[in-house]
């Protein structure tokens, strides 16, 4: 039976883990700008995906992805010496496209923001283009003639018209 905590934890410990050797052990030049955003482990603790960022352009993510193929072998093992598994997982390593993502989101939502100030300047000039009710025939007059019949006011029964507000009923 799979352990998710478990996986969860090994996750956390092989991104500290990659991490470090990134900063500290393997010196190569093209991996400078890299940061670790997470782990991922399978649930049986076979393979785990490392996924990371880069500060730069597309020729440095292709660059640093080939330097972290091919330190591969010297992160799983020292994986393997600090998390003391009997099996040290497999790593793969995935380019983590969520900032990139949000940034674009970010530019999406600040021309959605621009467009709706635009249109909300034009609106504020803007005058109808008919009546104000169009609905309404200009001839004919609202009803406001009281034909002394009592239609339901407030307080009264909608159905036998009578009065609920407490009062006594005169015939």
């Amino acid at each position: 039976m799979a352990d998710t905590a478990r996986a969860r934890k090994l996750a956390k410990r092989i991104a500290q883990i990659v991490a470090s050797g990134l900063e500290h052990e393997v010196k190569d030049p093209r991996l400078a700008m890299v940061t670790i955003t997470d782990a991922r482990v399978t649930p049986d603790l076979r393979d785990a995906t490392v996924y990371y960022t880069v500060f730069g352009d597309d020729a440095d993510y292709a660059s640093t992805e080939a330097a972290l193929s091919s330190a591969t072998g010297v992160l799983r093992s020292r994986v393997g010496q600090q998390t003391g598994v009997r099996f040290t997982p497999t790593l793969t390593f995935v380019a983590d496209t969520l900032p990139d993502n949000a940034r674009r989101m970010d530019e999406l939502l600040a021309r959605a923001k621009e467009a709706d100030a635009e249109v909300a300047r034009l609106a504020s000039g803007a005058q109808p283009a008919g009546d104000a009710d169009p609905y309404r025939p200009e001839h004919e007059e609202p009803d406001t003639a009281d034909d002394g019949a009592d239609t339901g006011g407030a307080g009264a029964d909608p159905i036998s018209g009578a009065d609920l507000r407490g009062g006594s009923q005169s015939g």
